[in-house]
């Protein structure tokens, strides 16, 4: 797909996503560029609501609905680490959840920073969730991260002392129905943002998962191989971030085949207490390995069981060689280093999961751009009642 011209892509109705998912590489390399840019900007901004809070623990919401809830179920494993832990609590809550029961997650007198994921910042349920938590927060400072300048949330954020914007380059606001560049960029960003890592070990993380990107890119071809097996089902797995990152890759195999393929998502240790059922002799099994060594034994551990009981159609192991690799099929990176933390890996793992997505599309007969034959899932969520909250 990724050598295909333009012409041949259109064709299959695959070009838009195609583009979207090969570019992101690049597309990281700007967020980098626009942060560092930003960083005083960001320092002075985290600073002031440490101050605001006048001695508490800030509350960080990070939401979003479907994709760009994923983003913050990716990040907050890592931030809970490598963040700001004497100033700083990091949640992951969707704006779906926000919306129809806020009392159960909104804190009146907790301060809170707001972190709102935003492809096109049009999202009525990422509108409503701002609204209640201006409503219902006495203490409350806001990111926006979106990829949208003329959406409802970055006009919103545009002027305003509390509400810190930060858009993510233009390539990354993607055309194509499924998320791809707006998920990784505003992943990296995040996680930029609020990372303690000094600046030198972060730019060292960007070269080196630009460089895990582009070799996605590269090994199309054993992508293809995978998806060239005779299944119907994906399992995807993995521990902390690439946990998280779980439910981003199964959403990719369902939006583009329009669910023809059955998928499911969990953590390596939670696997085994049912979900396992799902695995047949026509699933594929991925799990994506942590570079922890400690978590890494978790992770392996359940590719071996899986492998040794003869249930699945292909189990394989993505991540980065180690002392402890799964003794089965591994699509491991070259480019990868055995130093890189979790959330930054989930990025190339990410690129290797859409990868597999689009071309199972193909597979089905479905067309990737526009994958929803019958119009019933759109792009931008629509037909969302919201209703006004008294609490």
């Amino acid at each position: 797909m990724f050598e295909k011209s333009v012409e041949e892509l259109t064709k299959m109705g695959a070009q838009i996503t195609t583009q979207e998912i090969k570019q992101q590489p690049e597309l990281w390399q700007e967020a980098f560029t626009t942060y560092t840019a930003k960083k005083a900007d960001i320092d002075a901004f985290l600073a002031r609501v440490i101050a605001d809070a006048n001695g508490q623990v800030v509350r960080v919401i990070f939401t979003g609905a479907g994709t760009s809830a994923y983003t913050g179920d990716t990040v907050t494993p890592y931030l809970q680490k490598h963040g700001d832990r004497a100033h700083f609590r990091f949640e992951s809550i969707a704006t779906t959840d926000i919306v129809s029961a806020p009392y159960d997650y909104l804190e009146a007198e907790t301060p809170t920073v707001l972190v709102s994921f935003a492809r096109s910042g049009n999202s009525p349920e990422s509108v409503k969730t701002v609204e209640l938590a201006e409503q219902v927060i006495k203490h409350l400072h806001q990111i926006t991260i979106t990829c949208a300048p003329d959406g409802k949330l970055a006009l919103k954020a545009q002027g305003e002392a509390d509400n810190l914007l930060l858009m993510q380059p233009a390539g990354s606001n993607d055309k194509g129905f499924a998320m791809t560049g707006s998920f990784s960029c505003m992943a990296l960003t995040a996680m930029l943002t609020f990372d303690q890592t000094d600046e030198a070990k972060k730019a060292d993380y960007l070269k080196t998962i630009v460089n895990m990107g582009h070799e996605v890119i590269s090994r199309e071809a054993e992508i293809q191989d995978l998806v060239n097996e005779d299944f119907d089902r994906i399992t995807y797995l993995g521990s902390g971030s690439l946990g998280g990152l779980t439910r981003e890759a199964q959403l990719k195999v369902l939006e583009l085949t329009a669910g023809k393929l059955a998928t499911i998502f969990d953590t390596s240790m939670g696997f085994r207490h049912g979900p396992k059922s799902f695995v047949n002799d026509r699933t594929l099994v991925f799990d994506f390995l942590s570079n922890d060594a400690y978590t890494r034994q978790y992770d392996v551990d359940v590719m071996e069981e899986i492998n040794g009981d003869h249930i699945a159609k292909r189990i394989v192991a993505i991540g980065t060689s180690q002392a402890n690799d799964f003794s089965g099929e591994n699509f491991l990176f070259a480019a990868g280093d055995q130093a890189l933390p979790e959330g930054y890996q989930a990025l190339p793992d990410v690129m290797f999961a859409q990868t597999l997505a689009l071309l199972a599309s193909i597979k089905v007969n479905n067309l990737p751009d526009t994958p929803s034959p019958t119009g019933t899932v759109n792009r931008v969520v629509k037909g969302v009642i919201l209703h006004d909250y008294q609490g």
